[in-house]
C-alpha cells in the first residue's frame, strides 16, 4: 500500500482520471454517462438526497479535506509553520498568489455574471504540485521542497476559507450548533486513543471507540450538509480538533484510499463534461479567466510578492535564502489547480452549467500548462543543484 501514498503515483492517477473522464464525456456513451453522474440518491428519513456526482464532491471529497486539516494542524504545531519566523514567507507568498489570480480572472470576466468564480484560478493542488515537484526535482534541496509544502498548505487553509465564507449563503444555525456538538464529541472522544491519555485503552478495547469517532463523523458531515454550508467542512473541521496521534494513524490509513479512489473519482467525475461546441470568441470571459489565471497569475504572483518577502524575511531570520528562481518554480508548481480549482468551479458556477462546463475545460488546460512549465523549470533547477552539488563534492539529492 505504500506505493499508493507516493506523490507521483497520486499526480498520474489524478491526470489520468481527468484525462479518462473527459475523453468518455466526449464520446458516444458520454451522455448516458454524465445522465447517470445526475441521477440522484436519497437517504432515507435523514433529508440527505444528493446526486451521485455530489456525493463524490461534497461527501467523498470531505475525506480528502480532512487529511488535509490534519497536515495543516501538524504544520502549525510541530512543523514547518510552527512560528511566525517559519510562517512568514510561505504566508505572503501564498497570499501573492491568492490575489493575483484573482486580479488576472477579475480582468477578464469584470463585474459580470461569473465574476464569483475569482477564487478558481487561487487555488493550489498540493499532492500534483509535489508530485509533478518528485518526478522532475531529484537534486532540488530540502528548504524549497518545504517552502512549497508551506505555501501549498496555506493556500489550502485559504481555499478552506473561501468556501467557507463565499459559498455559503442562509446557513441554518440548529444544524451548525448540531454540528459543533458532534465535532465537540469527537474531538474528546479521539482522546482515549492517544497514547498519553490518562484513559488508555488496550487494542482490543479500542473498537467501539473508532466505531462512535465514525459514527460521529457521518453525523458530522450530515449536519453540516443540512445547515447550506458546503459538506467538505466538516472534514477540516474533524481534522483540526482530533488528537493529533489517532489522527495521523488516521491519516496513514485513509492516504491510500485518498489517494488512489477518493481524488481520482473526483477529478473523473468533474472532469465528465462535454467539450463546448463553441468559437473560441464565444467562450465567456470567465474560461480566459481561469485559463491565463493558473499558469501566469499563480507565478507572477508567487514570484512577485514571495520574492520581494524572500529579501527582508531572511535578512531578518539568518536562514539561508531561496533564490529568485527558486520562488518561481514554486510559483509554477502553485499553478497546477486541479483538485481545488475543480471544487470551486463546481461551487461558482452551479446556476451557470454551461459556464461550469466551460470551466472545468479551463481548469484542465490551465493546470496542464502550469504542469509543463514546472516541469521543465523543476528539471533545470534540478540540474543546476546537481551541478553544484557535484563541484561541492556533494553526492545525491540535496538536503539542506
Amino acid at each position: 500500500m505504500n506505493f499508493l501514498r507516493s506523490e507521483r503515483v497520486s499526480a498520474s492517477l489524478l491526470l489520468a482520471a481527468a484525462i479518462l473522464g473527459l475523453v468518455i464525456a466526449n464520446s458516444p456513451i458520454g451522455h448516458d454517462l454524465v445522465e447517470f453522474k445526475h441521477a440522484h440518491l436519497a437517504v432515507p428519513f435523514t433529508g440527505l438526497d444528493l446526486s451521485l456526482g455530489h456525493w463524490v464532491s461534497d461527501g467523498l471529497l470531505a475525506v480528502f479535506f480532512f487529511i488535509v486539516a490534519v497536515e495543516l494542524r501538524r504544520e502549525l504545531v510541530i512543523g514547518e509553520l510552527n512560528s511566525f519566523s517559519k510562517a512568514a514567507l510561505p504566508a505572503i507568498a501564498a497570499l501573492g498568489g491568492v490575489v493575483a489570480p484573482a486580479l488576472v480572472f477579475l480582468a477578464f470576466a469584470g463585474a459580470g455574471p461569473t465574476a464569483d468564480g475569482w477564487p478558481i484560478p487561487t487555488a493550489t493542488d498540493i499532492a500534483f504540485a509535489l508530485g509533478v515537484l518528485a518526478m522532475f526535482g531529484r537534486f532540488i534541496p530540502t528548504r524549497v521542497r518545504v517552502f512549497l509544502l508551506a505555501l501549498a498548505v496555506l493556500d489550502d487553509l485559504i481555499a478552506i476559507l473561501i468556501i467557507a465564507f463565499f459559498f455559503t449563503s442562509d446557513a441554518d444555525l440548529a444544524y451548525l450548533g448540531f454540528a459543533a456538538i458532534t465535532v465537540t464529541l469527537f474531538g474528546m472522544m479521539s482522546r482515549l486513543l492517544s497514547p498519553r491519555s490518562p484513559y488508555v485503552l488496550a487494542r482490543r478495547a479500542q473498537w467501539p471507540v473508532m466505531v462512535a469517532l465514525w459514527t460521529l463523523a457521518v453525523l458530522t458531515w450530515s449536519f453540516v450538509y443540512l445547515s447550506g454550508v458546503h459538506a467538505t467542512i466538516a472534514g477540516v473541521m474533524l481534522g483540526l480538533v482530533m488528537s493529533r496521534r489517532p489522527a495521523g494513524r488516521a491519516v496513514h490509513a485513509l492516504e491510500p484510499v485518498s489517494n488512489a479512489v477518493i481524488l481520482p473519482l473526483f477529478a473523473f467525475s468533474a472532469a465528465l463534461v462535454a467539450i463546448p461546441a463553441v468559437r473560441p470568441s464565444e467562450l465567456d470571459p470567465a474560461f480566459w479567466g481561469i485559463l491565463v489565471g493558473l499558469p501566469v497569475g499563480k507565478i507572477v504572483g508567487i514570484t512577485l510578492i514571495g520574492g520581494i518577502a524572500t529579501l527582508f524575511v531572511h535578512r531578518r531570520t539568518g536562514i539561508k535564502p531561496l533564490t529568485w528562481s527558486d520562488v518561481a518554480m514554486v510559483g509554477a508548481l502553485g499553478g497546477i489547480g486541479f483538485t481545488v480549482s475543480l471544487l470551486m468551479n463546481e461551487l461558482a458556477f452551479r446556476e451557470y452549467p454551461e459556464v461550469a462546463d466551460q470551466g472545468v475545460v479551463a481548469v484542465l488546460i490551465g493546470s496542464g500548462i502550469a504542469i509543463a512549465i514546472s516541469a521543465v523549470f523543476v528539471s533545470l533547477k534540478s540540474r543546476a543543484y546537481r551541478r553544484r552539488g557535484a563541484a561541492e563534492g556533494v553526492g545525491g539529492p540535496l538536503a539542506h
